[in-house]
């Protein structure tokens, strides 16, 4: 296993794939504090992917130039095609998410591209460290209580999901923000009350905390324009988020982005669901090539 780059999530996945025995090499790691005892620092070059099995990069995969981001080095990590093209074929890349950077080279040169967050069952437990995220942010940001307080949440996802019934726990009046009528009955079956999108300059006048999980602009200037100044939001939608950010400070409204949550606040637990999910996958792949 190679891992090049990363955050402190990637630390939990290494240790975990250590105590699993694999071989593992790493790129971009070396100011490290505590060196791992049974992984080897390298250099990213062509002759050490030739031999890679498991290639594993950070959530956010490469930019489009191919730049892989880590906090635990000053040295620029760059991917590039010809380290791509030099991977063996039977070689699986895992990344949180992909760009078509990555996508497309990875197409090109046949190489199998596992993108872990647009799996269901990572996506769902990482909902957990995410909701809880946004809680504390609330909770630091505000001057009233959750419970009582009158909360918007944008769309029913699997993060929307876990907050809206970890809010209405809590004791929050919740509105849930939906695109379809199917999403509607589900929201309205978990006891919350649900608006169409399309409708929402119409549903935040009263609203004090807003949640947003839509990565596409969502809350307008004319949304916000409907919105108390006291109103708070919390853009949990990658970047660049789905507010208009320079209008909300136009009008005094804290918003804030708070994208890779889980990697902030909880990263020895975003971590090990990453670990398990690669070994599990690891394993299955082993057993599907055993038995070929």
């Amino acid at each position: 296993m190679v891992f090049i780059g990363g955050d402190a999530r990637q630390l939990e996945v290494i240790k975990n794939c250590i105590e699993g025995k694999a071989r593992v090499s790493l790129i971009g790691f070396d100011n490290l504090q505590s060196p791992f005892s049974g992984a080897v620092n390298r250099e990213l070059t062509e002759n050490l992917l030739k031999t890679t099995d498991i290639l594993i990069l950070p959530i956010l995969g490469t930019d489009e130039e191919g730049f892989v981001d880590s906090i635990f080095t000053t040295k620029k990590l760059v991917l590039t095609e010809r380290h791509i093209a030099s991977l063996p074929h039977h070689v699986t890349i895992f990344s949180g998410i992909a760009k078509s950077y990555l996508k497309d080279l990875s197409e090109k040169y046949s190489i199998r591209l596992v993108e872990l967050l647009k799996r269901d069952d990572v996506a769902i437990y990482n909902s957990i460290p995410t909701v809880e995220g946004a809680l504390m942010m609330a909770i630091q940001n505000t001057n009233i209580t959750i419970h009582g307080s009158t909360c918007a949440v944008l769309g029913l996802g699997r993060v929307g999901m876990t907050l809206g019934r970890t809010l209405t726990a809590l004791g929050a009046q919740v509105k849930m923000g939906v695109h379809r009528p199917d999403q509607a009955a589900r929201a309205e079956e978990m006891g919350l009350k649900a608006f169409f999108t399309k409708d929402i300059h119409d549903q935040v006048d009263d609203v004090e905390l807003l949640f947003n999980t839509v990565p596409s602009l969502i809350v307008t200037e004319e949304v916000l324009n409907r919105m108390s100044h006291n109103t708070v939001i919390i853009d949990l939608a990658s970047k660049p988020g789905g507010v208009d950010f320079l209008h909300a400070e136009k009008r005094g409204i804290k918003a804030l982005l708070a994208p890779s949550l889980p990697g902030i606040v909880a990263s020895k637990s975003a971590g090990r669901i990453l670990a398990q999910t690669i070994i599990r996958l690891v394993a299955e792949q082993h057993e599907e090539g055993s038995n070929r």
